[in-house]
């Protein structure tokens, strides 16, 4: 009695391991017709507009004197990280084709002034370019491949990395 019952666990094991070997083999990024579980697109819209919308708050409830505060000596004051922020959706969407306005100079972007109102008006002036560059790019631009930044990276990993730089500037 328990040799046929061994056989059968036997047989059993030995059929699910053929089925598990051949479902290894089959190559699940050419077959999966599944659809995203969000659109990347809106979603970076959504999150790029509420960390500008959080940015812009942040400047203009800082008194005009403290926007040159910085941490330490080797940190970038306020205005620094505010600039950042706006320069680099520049530079970040220039890898996917974006045009910057006239005049940018990625380098110089940072310290080019601790003016209030310029500060605020350079966020949104970016947030503006954001916007109409991210709107303006298809799904098959988010899967056009960007050799120069690996071997599997797309445009919509350039996005992405926007987003989660912008959310981390946002939290320091």
């Amino acid at each position: 009695m328990k040799s046929p019952i061994l056989s059968l666990i036997c047989i059993a094991c030995v059929l699910n391991a053929g089925a598990l070997s051949m479902h290894a083999q089959t190559p699940d990024a050419s077959t999966d017709r599944t659809a995203p579980s969000y659109d990347m697109k809106a979603q970076a819209l959504l999150d790029l507009q509420e960390v500008n919308k959080k940015c812009v708050d942040l400047a203009e409830a800082l008194p005009s004197d403290k926007l040159t505060w910085r941490p330490s000596p080797d940190t970038r004051s306020f205005a620094e990280v505010f600039l950042h922020v706006a320069g680099e959706r520049y530079a970040f969407l220039g890898m996917v084709g974006a045009n910057p306005p006239a005049g940018f100079k990625a380098g110089e972007f940072d310290k080019s002034t601790t003016e209030k109102g310029h500060i605020i008006e350079a966020l949104n002036q970016s947030w503006d370019f954001t916007s109409k560059a991210i709107n303006g790019m298809s799904n098959a631009d988010f899967a056009k491949l960007l050799p120069k930044l690996g071997p599997q990276a797309n445009e919509g990993d350039v996005v992405y990395l926007l987003v989660a730089d912008a959310h981390e500037h946002l939290g320091r």
